[in-house]
């Protein structure tokens, strides 16, 4: 089997080229240099030139504050780069995997998000991504839609590395606390979409690890775990102020996967544990 990796350089597409070499599985990772996804001519001239059995398209513009001011540019990557691909896998037969965001839910409540709940995007990110699933579903029968949240892993910024570097010249930080969701290690999400794009079990599915927190509690967990001294003060999102609307509620549920004989991922605290210990191997 042969497969195609967008967004190779980011956290995500890092890990997935990763998992599928270990399994002796091809992977050809591409970014922007590679092929500009926003340029349907680049997308088709590379994903038929390579050929593949399937795409795993990790590749977004994720600077969610950033997107209120450039909803342009955010569209033109998230939505129309999503459906240039999508266009090409259509013409050639061939899976695609697209991941998506618990951004295209309204986060309010405090049930868990099932995959076919109605989606109601409030910012301009969550927006384009909602877009790129409708694009996906509209052109194809041979689809994931993958939704994540929180991620962390070795390639690429995260909240994990932010805090850490934080500790280095604070001794005190204030972190938002009315805010719940999984934080998910690109390891392990890693080996769930390779187990998933081997099959042709499609859909819409949600992957995170399992456990819910604020993002407060993940920060004292991040200390407490790493062993740095750190006074935590809890935050609201009102008090905080981000430019974009952030879900509230970001709890997404999982069972979908084991329906379709896919593995839950480990815990979120093991999942940080195995994080930091692989970071201080990097150094």
């Amino acid at each position: 089997m042969k497969v195609l990796v967008t967004g190779v350089k980011g956290q995500l597409g890092y890990d997935v080229v990763k998992e599928l070499e270990e399994r002796n599985i091809e992977a050809i990772g591409v970014d922007i240099e590679e092929m500009d996804i926003t340029d349907s001519e680049s997308v088709q001239q590379v994903i038929k030139g390579v050929c593949p059995d399937a795409v795993i398209h990790c590749a977004a513009y994720t600077a969610v504050d950033a997107a209120e001011d450039n909803a342009d540019i955010c569209t033109k990557v998230n939505v129309d780069g999503t459906r240039n691909i999508a266009q090409v896998c259509k013409e050639l037969d061939i899976k695609m995997l697209y991941i998506s965001t618990d951004y295209v839910f309204d986060g309010k409540g405090e049930r868990a998000w099932e995959p076919e709940d109605e989606r109601n995007p409030q910012s301009v990110y969550g927006q384009t991504k909602c877009d790129g699933e409708l694009a996906v579903q509209e052109l194809l029968d041979k689809y994931f839609i993958v939704r994540i949240a929180w991620v962390f892993g070795i390639n690429g910024k995260n909240f994990v590395k932010t805090m850490l570097k934080l500790a280095e010249t604070r001794n005190s930080l204030t972190v938002v606390d009315d805010q719940f969701g999984s934080p998910t290690y690109t390891y392990d999400l890693a080996k769930l979409l390779a187990d998933m794009i081997v099959t042709d079990k499609y859909g819409i599915y949600h992957a995170t690890n399992e456990g819910i927190c604020s993002w407060y509690e993940f920060a004292c967990e991040i200390f407490r775990a790493a062993g740095v001294e750190m006074e935590v003060k809890p935050v609201s999102t009102a008090e905080y102020g981000a430019k974009a609307a952030r879900p509230a509620n970001s709890r997404m549920s999982k069972e979908k996967l084991v329906e379709n004989g896919f593995s839950k991922m480990p815990p979120w605290q093991d999942a940080l544990k195995r994080y930091l210990e692989e970071l201080s191997l990097n150094g």
